[in-house]
This record gives C-alpha cells, structure tokens and sequence, in this order.
C-alpha cells in the first residue's frame, strides 16, 4: 500500500537521544521561517529544557510515514470522511502522487513560509469544491461536505495523535510543557482549512475526550470497508512498492486501536500482536542510529518539490 493520508485535502482526487546533528541548511532555514516552530539547529533532543520539543523536531522524521497508513484508516473509519474519500479520491489509482499531495500539505503548513501554506490551503480548498455528497433519493446517503469543520477537525486530530503517539515510541515521553506545546501546535493541521481555533480541544485532557468519544461511535460500512481493504493491497502502485504491502499492512494494523480493526475487519490476533510488540521494540532503537539528516531526507525532498513546483507554477494538490 502506498501510503495516503486524505487531510481531508487529499480526498479530493483526490530526533533523537543521543549525539546531537544538526539537520541540512536548506532545512533548517526551512523550519525557522515556520511560524510557532523553534530553529531546528539549536535543539538537543537528548537534553533538551522543559518545553524545548517543537513540533518542527518531529515533523520531518521519516519514522511517521511509518504511521500514515494507520492514520488514513482512522480517518476514513469516520463515515463522513471515508464516504468522501471512496467517492471522490483517486488514490487507488495514483497513490504515489496522492502520497505527494498529502506530505506537501502537512509540511507546508507545519515547516513552511507564510506564503507557502497560503498556497496550499488556497489549491486545498479549489480541490474541496466538487467533494460532497449527492442525495441518491433513497434516503441511505451519508451526507458529507469537504468544508465541514467537523470532518476536518477528526482528520487533524489523527495527524496529531499518531504524530505525538509515534514520537514517544521512538523517541521517549515527552515532558509535559513540550506535550502542550506540541499539542497547540497540531491545531494547525485543522485551523489552516476550516476549523475554528476554538473548535480545536482547549486542553490535551479535552482533546482524549474528544478522541476516546468519536473513537467509541465510529461506525464503517461496507462501502468504507471494500475501499479500505483495496487500498491496503496496493491499488495501482507501482511493483517496488507491492514489495512491501505486506509489512505495510502488518505495521497499519498494527497501530490501530482494536476497535477500528474490528470496524474495519482486520484479522488481529495474540500472536500478531507479540510479534508487532518485538518490532517496535527493536525498530525505534535502530531508528536513532540513523544520522538524523538522512532520517529528513524525504521531508528534505517534498519542500524542495514543493517550491520547485511553486515557482515552475505547477499544481501542487
């Protein structure tokens, strides 16, 4: 499966402890022209102070493409969003350039310029136009719009959770002055679009509420459920990427909480899960000992596509 997340914008057609290294110039000027982010340079995330952990530290790790395929199966779980996505997106058959679509969005809007997550938002909501429902007379159509404030507060608060819940995983607890600013930071996933600043969670305690609640009422039909099985196997991905659908799948599963796979119908037994407990025991340790500017180099590379493309006048969504 090549990995997708539809932040809703994609449904349209769709650091480590130890020795500190400084990321590549081009980068680090990246993040420290990012408003609300810390100069990446100046960051030891082996010793940092209280409250010195940005979500500019984490976004670029190329540890959370490990979670995106889990991420995408949380949102679509939510009937808005997967109704929207199974109607509208092209994944199945371009999930390469969906992938591109989606990283440019959350590294715009996390890492990039002012001007920058102007031009994405602008290209996101143009490419949101047409993603609606349309009453079929039957009176069993989910409704959905992709400019409902609602939908994309959930798709942000899956790209926060998994990004937070991920970090901790391989990097180690947060404390938990970086927890809250990491959190208010994530609020951008959602306020760059429609999502009103005080329809984000006020308090990370509001915020598992609000998660454990929609968790608790996601309901996936078999409509959802076919487009989420096609997805996992690829659709039209390129060979080199089949090559790894089965760990992808493994991995996905993985991560997400019971009752989502149970939605979903994904097998999930006591031996999946042992062996799942040893690779993230094992994979996070081997993980820190890649040089962090290889472990950015694919954050590195969309920001370099994304304004290759931006000054080419090239789309981007």
């Amino acid at each position: 499966m090549a990995i997708n997340l539809p932040a809703i914008g994609a449904s349209t057609e769709k650091s480590g402890h130890g020795r500190h290294e400084k990321l590549p110039s081009a980068a680090a000027d990246l993040c420290s022209a990012a408003p609300g982010t810390v100069d990446l340079g100046s960051v030891d995330i082996g010793s940092v102070d209280i409250g010195s952990v940005d979500i500019g530290d984490f976004i670029g790790e190329s540890f959370l493409f490990l979670g995106a395929g889990s991420t995408v199966l949380l949102q679509l779980a939510f009937p808005g969003v997967g109704h929207g996505v199974a109607d509208h997106s092209s994944t199945l058959h371009r999930p390469m350039d969906r992938l591109r679509t989606t990283m440019t969005y959350v590294y715009a809007v996390t890492l990039g310029t002012p001007d920058e997550r102007r031009a994405i938002v602008r290209m996101v909501n143009k490419a949101h136009v047409p993603v609606h429902s349309e009453p079929d007379g039957s009176g069993t159509t989910v409704p959905y719009n992709a400019f409902d404030p609602q939908l994309q507060l959930w798709v942000a608060a899956t790209l926060y959770k998994n990004g937070a819940t991920l970090y901790e995983r391989f990097f180690g607890p947060l404390d938990d002055a970086s927890a809250e600013r990491l959190y208010q930071q994530s609020a951008v996933y959602g306020t760059a679009l429609q999502v009103k600043p005080d329809q984000w969670p006020a308090t990370r305690e509001e915020f598992e509420a609000y998660w454990q609640h929609t968790l608790d009422t996601l309901e996936v039909d078999d409509k959802v459920r076919r487009y989420v099985h096609a997805l996992l196997h690829g659709g039209d991905s390129p060979w080199i990427v089949r090559l790894g659908l089965p760990l992808n799948r493994f991995v996905t599963t993985g991560l997400l909480p019971q009752r989502v796979r149970d939605e979903l119908e994904l097998p999930w037994g006591p031996r999946d899960q042992r062996r799942f407990d040893r690779l993230m025991t094992t994979l996070p340790k081997a993980y820190r000992l890649v040089p962090r500017r290889v472990r950015w180099l694919p954050s590195s590379y969309y920001l370099w596509d994304m304004r290759r493309r931006l000054r080419g006048g090239r789309h981007l969504i």
